[in-house]
Order: C-alpha cells, then sequence, then structure tokens
C-alpha cells in the first residue's frame, strides 16, 4: 500500500470507488434503463422487457454491473431456455442485450457481455395443440381466482396473454357484452373488438373492482400460478400433461374454430387479431369486422367449452354463414 502511494495511487480513493461500483448493480441500473425504454418502446413491447429483465433476470439482479460476465449471462439464458422454451430465451437475449448496450454507451462497463452469446436453437414455429380433452383438464383444474378467470378468458377468447393481463374495465362493456382493445395494446397496432359469450360475460362481472385494471386487484404470479396447476392435473391424472405453453391455447383456439366448428377463415382470422385477411387491395376496400359473425363463433364456441368440461356430447357441426 506504501509503495502504491509513493507510485502515485489513492488506496482511499479506490476503496471508496470500489464501493460506489458494487452498488451500481444490474437491479439498481435497471431502473434507470427502464426510464431511457419509455420514450422509445410502445407499450406493449416496454410491458415485455420490464417483464424479461425484472422477472426472468431477476438472478442477475445483485451482480454489479462492472462485473456481470459473458459465462453468467450464458448461465442465465440456458436456465430460460430449458424452463420456457428456446425463443423465450431469444426474447430474453435481445432484452438483456440492450440493457447491456446501454450500460457500456452510458460508461458503466467496457463491453456487452451478452453481445457474443449463443442464440437459442429454435425449431420453427411450435406445432403443439392442445386437444379438446386437455383443454377441459386445464379449466377443470383451475381455481375461482384470478389466475383461473385469466386463463379460461384465454381459452374463450383467444386473446393473447398480454392482452388478458392488461386488461382495464374502460375497456369492457358488460352492457354490450364487448371488449375494445385499443391499438396500444395490440400486436397488430389496430383496435381489437371481442363479443363477449355469456360464460365470458359472467367470469368478468365476478372480478372485484379496485381501480382501472381488471386483474389489478392482485399480482397474478404467472410462473408459479403455472407450477400449482401443473401439480394439480398430474395429481388427478396420475400423470402431467405434455408440456404446453400458455401460446398453445390460441391455437388450439384456432385450429378448433375452423376444423369442429366450421368458422370461415376470414372471421378466425379477425379473432385472432390478424390482419392476413386484409392485406393489399382487399384490406384498402374491405373495411368490415364481422362483428355479428364473430359473436356467434365466440358464443358456439364457449358451448362447446361448456359441453367439454361437463362432458355432455358436442353439437353437430354446422358451416357459419350457410343456411339449413
Amino acid at each position: 500500500m506504501l509503495a502504491r502511494v509513493r507510485l502515485g495511487g489513492d488506496p482511499a480513493n479506490e476503496k471508496a470507488g470500489a464501493r460506489i461500483r458494487a452498488g451500481e448493480t444490474v437491479g439498481v441500473l435497471l431502473r434507470a434503463f427502464m426510464l431511457h425504454q419509455q420514450s422509445r418502446l410502445r407499450p406493449r413491447s416496454l410491458k415485455e422487457t420490464d417483464r424479461h429483465l425484472f422477472k426472468q433476470c431477476r438472478a442477475l439482479h445483485s451482480i454489479p454491473i462492472a462485473t456481470l460476465n459473458r459465462r453468467t449471462v450464458a448461465a442465465q439464458l440456458t436456465a430460460i431456455a430449458q424452463s420456457s422454451g428456446p425463443a423465450a430465451a431469444n426474447r430474453v437475449r435481445g432484452s438483456l442485450g440492450a440493457f447491456c448496450s446501454w450500460a457500456m454507451k452510458e460508461g458503466f462497463r467496457d463491453d456487452n457481455p451478452v453481445s457474443a452469446t449463443n442464440k437459442a436453437t429454435e425449431n420453427g414455429p411450435r406445432q403443439r395443440l392442445l386437444s379438446d380433452d386437455e383443454l377441459a383438464t386445464i379449466w377443470r383444474a383451475l381455481r375461482d381466482d384470478q389466475y383461473g378467470a385469466a386463463l379460461k378468458l384465454l381459452i374463450l377468447t383467444g386473446l393473447r396473454r398480454g392482452e388478458i393481463e392488461g386488461l382495464r374495465w374502460s375497456e369492457v362493456d358488460l352492457e354490450t357484452d364487448l371488449v375494445s382493445i385499443p391499438a396500444a395494446r395490440t400486436k397488430n397496432g389496430r383496435p381489437h373488438l371481442v363479443p363477449l359469450s355469456a360464460l365470458a360475460r359472467a367470469l368478468l362481472a365476478a372480478q372485484p373492482r379496485d381501480g382501472d385494471l381488471v386483474f389489478g386487484t392482485k399480482v397474478i404470479r404467472w410462473h408459479l400460478e403455472r407450477l400449482a396447476l401443473d401439480q394439480r392435473i398430474a395429481e388427478s391424472q396420475g400423470e402431467p400433461l405434455e408440456a404446453w405453453v400458455v401460446h398453445d391455447i390460441r391455437r388450439a383456439f384456432s385450429t378448433s374454430l375452423h376444423d369442429r366448428l366450421g368458422v370461415p377463415p376470414h372471421v378466425v382470422e379477425v379473432l385472432l387479431g390478424h390482419v392476413g385477411h386484409q392485406a393489399g387491395v382487399a384490406g384498402t376496400y374491405n373495411k368490415s369486422v364481422y362483428a355479428a359473425e364473430c359473436e356467434r363463433a365466440l358464443t358456439r364456441w364457449a358451448e362447446h367449452i361448456e359441453q367439454l368440461v361437463s362432458g355432455r356430447k358436442p353439437a353437430p357441426v354446422v358451416k357459419l354463414g350457410k343456411r339449413r
């Protein structure tokens, strides 16, 4: 230490600097990063980034940003890929990389430890399709709580998890049985109208009102609730369901409307919030939202789900839009 002082060093100053750097943890700097991102990202993207960094990267929060290394980042991404799939790991990698790039430009570190990590291999779009029996099993295993209501609404409406999770009472009209999701909260950037079946309406009407968020009275811990749901299913059946994710519900919704209920493809696309059927010239002239057809389709779908859950024999398929 004396030698360092004689060579012009300042051990006290260096010690104070080390204490400051130790306090500059990933968790502390994430707050400043998210403030920076607020003016740059759309609300939905901002919410996804928040989930990636504050929930899925929680294990990194106590690490000083200056000592975060590539090996630690890679191990965290591998853990996410194993628990949530390669696509989820790659989405988190993108958000974490943006954060480390910001930290580098702000002078908190000299490199980006994420940039040289491997991307997880995604084997194309998921092909997992939940069967009718699996949908009924999931429904029966859900409890009468907010997580149960949210997942049942996902089944009944085909909406995305983020659209249900962020649903507001100002978007719900129980008098006209209609949910109106604004463009800022949809993936395609267009307003999305969802007619409510009687079953979906009853689920929403049963939720307590405390602020504008429908599911804001209690933060839904999706990961923990999902683990508990899987355990209840495994105990009731003697074995777990084949691995599935929440978005598989949306795929089952689309496929069943097409194949089992005979709903025309363009109506299913509207219900899913897709714009493929209105691309190009068709989109210029066809502005119909097929409200009546969507209402009939969701009513029949809710009846189909009730039949599955109760064990009643499903009604015969009748193609919508055709006379008997």
